[in-house]
């Protein structure tokens, strides 16, 4: 694994994804910019935080330090990043972070997995949609997005989940969920699911 430090957090990379472009990101100081600040601006101290998407655990040690470790519960689909993951959170004081191994379904999914494209780059990590190539899939426990909501009754949700968020916004959220920091992937679903999931926190308030 190779060592880093971004804005104040240690990272360890796998050997992986050394020498690409998550590399050379965290070593510029433009890997995950935007989701750092936003974590930055609404995280407070003792607020409840589900990240859903931890990738290397950069966001979570964030929102640890900000809201405290025991109060934050991070998602990761891809289990080639779950050694990583608890790696950082280790060595940034936050390994009373809880950290789930699943991707995020809605509360309609019947089944107990799901099929997980674990991509040579973590951000392209996706679920499987029926009838694509099956190539470097691996079957991950499905999490029904309600049933993490009403475990954890996080305050804010962090969310970067690679365009699955297209299937989590057909049902209203709970009114405990005050903040939603979303990345969308527009290129992976029309454009009227934008609209969709903006009606549903519209609705959801």
């Amino acid at each position: 694994m190779s060592d880093m430090v971004h804005k104040d957090i240690k990272l360890v990379l796998p050997d992986w994804l050394r020498g690409g472009p998550i590399e050379a990101k965290i070593r510029n100081g433009t890997y995950e910019n935007k989701e750092s600040e936003a974590a930055h601006q609404r995280v407070r101290s003792g607020m409840r935080v589900l990240e859903l998407g931890a990738g290397l655990g950069f966001v979570s040690a964030i929102c640890a330090r900000k809201a405290g470790a025991d109060g934050v519960v991070c998602v990761e689909a891809n289990p080639r990043m779950l050694d990583a993951l608890r790696e950082n959170l280790r060595l940034n004081g936050a390994r009373d972070v809880t950290v789930v191994h699943g991707a995020v379904v809605n509360g309609g999914y019947d089944e107990d997995t799901v099929l997980f494209r674990a991509g040579d780059l973590f951000w392209g990590g996706t679920i499987v949609e029926t009838g694509t190539d099956l190539n470097n899939v691996v079957e991950v426990p499905a999490l029904r997005l309600p049933d993490l909501l009403e475990t954890h009754r996080p305050r804010l949700v962090m969310m970067d989940i690679e365009g699955a968020e297209q299937y989590l916004f057909d049902a209203r959220w709970p009114k405990f969920v005050k903040f939603v920091v979303l990345e969308l992937h527009p290129s992976k679903y029309p454009p009227q699911t934008i609209q969709k999931i903006i009606t549903c926190m519209s609705k959801s308030r």
